[in-house]
C-alpha cells in the first residue's frame, strides 16, 4: 500500500516506470507538507489579527458567514462559532479537509484516490485495501437503480 495504484486507461501502461512508482507518493507528501505550512501560517496570522483587531476580524468572519449562509441559522449564534476560528481545533479541521481534497483528486498517471467504498458485504473499506502485490486493480462502478 506504500505507493498506491496509478490511474490509467484500460489497456495502457502506467505513465511512470516501475522504479519511479514511489515518486507520486513522495509528491503527495510534499503537497501535504505545503498545505500544512500554508494552514499553519493562515491560522497564526488569523490568531494575531484576532488578538490585535478583534472587532474587525469578527466583522470579516460574519461577512463570510453571510455569503455561505452559516450566519443565517438563528440557532447557530456567531458568539458560539466566531471564537473557534484560528483555534487548534480549527487548524486540525481545516488541515484534514484540505488533505482529504488533495487525496480525492484523480490525475491520469497519478495516484488513484484512496476513497472509502462499501463492499457487497456492507463493510466499509478503502480502495487501496484491495491491492494485492503488483497485480492491477480494476474497479467497476455501477448502479442497480
Amino acid at each position: 500500500h506504500a505507493s498506491g495504484p496509478l490511474l490509467q486507461s484500460a489497456g495502457s501502461e502506467p505513465l511512470l516506470p516501475r522504479a519511479e512508482m514511489g515518486l507520486p507518493q513522495l509528491w503527495l507528501w510534499l503537497k501535504r507538507l505545503v498545505i500544512f505550512l500554508q494552514v499553519a501560517l493562515e491560522v497564526a496570522v488569523g490568531k494575531v489579527l484576532m488578538t490585535l483587531f478583534p472587532g474587525r476580524v469578527k466583522q470579516s468572519i460574519l461577512a463570510m458567514g453571510q455569503k455561505t449562509g452559516m450566519a443565517r441559522n438563528p440557532r447557530f449564534a456567531p458568539d458560539n462559532w466566531v471564537p473557534t476560528f484560528f483555534s487548534i481545533q480549527y487548524f486540525w479541521f481545516v488541515l484534514k479537509v484540505r488533505w482529504q481534497r488533495l487525496e480525492d483528486r484523480a490525475e491520469f498517471g497519478g495516484l488513484a484516490p484512496n476513497c472509502t467504498v462499501v463492499c457487497l458485504s456492507g463493510q466499509k473499506c478503502n480502495i487501496w485495501d484491495f491491492i494485492q502485490g503488483s497485480r492491477p486493480l480494476v474497479l467497476n462502478f455501477g448502479s442497480c437503480t
